[in-house]
């Protein structure tokens, strides 16, 4: 596979889905701009961590916690991109997901990350579902310039 000439895969890279199989030392790059993108962030996710070989439990919760992610960076903050990378630490192996948007931030992170807050119609328990489900979690937030989430599930 020849990367682009920006060395960044995205969506629209008939290669994404591969590359993140392939689970290699180069971060997967998903635009979160259309419903598209989210159904192709569940796969990519998939992928990757089926090749880092995750059990199916942990497969799961790893694709739900990046899907709720990305829906999150689509609806509230107007789109953004997730990257999928190979974690390694201490002789362990995970997967690394960064989640950026370009929305108004969030004003409250503890508040967000409580079950049962939702500036929309939800049920409010996506942020914090999805830090229950993975190892690490960390919320940056700047009103007014966007969210960056950076979580990190480890392999049993």
């Amino acid at each position: 596979m020849t990367p682009p000439a920006d060395g960044k895969r995205t969506v629209g890279d008939p290669d994404t889905a591969r590359a993140a199989a392939a689970c290699d030392t180069e971060p997967v790059r998903l635009s979160l701009a259309t419903e598209d993108d989210l159904l192709a962030v569940r796969h990519a996710v998939r992928f990757a961590a089926v090749a880092a070989g995750f059990s199916i439990i942990d497969q799961t919760r790893v694709i739900t916690a990046a899907s709720e992610l990305a829906r999150n960076a689509y609806i509230h903050g107007g789109g953004g991109d997730l990257v999928v990378d190979t974690a390694l630490a201490e002789g362990r192996t995970g997967l690394r997901l960064t989640i950026r948007d370009r929305g108004p931030g969030i004003p409250d992170v503890e508040a967000a990350l409580a079950d049962g807050y939702s500036t929309g119609v939800g049920l409010g328990h996506g942020l914090g579902g999805a830090r229950r489900l993975m190892d690490e979690f960390e919320v940056r937030s700047t009103p007014g310039e966007g969210t960056t989430v950076v979580t990190t599930r480890w392999r049993r």
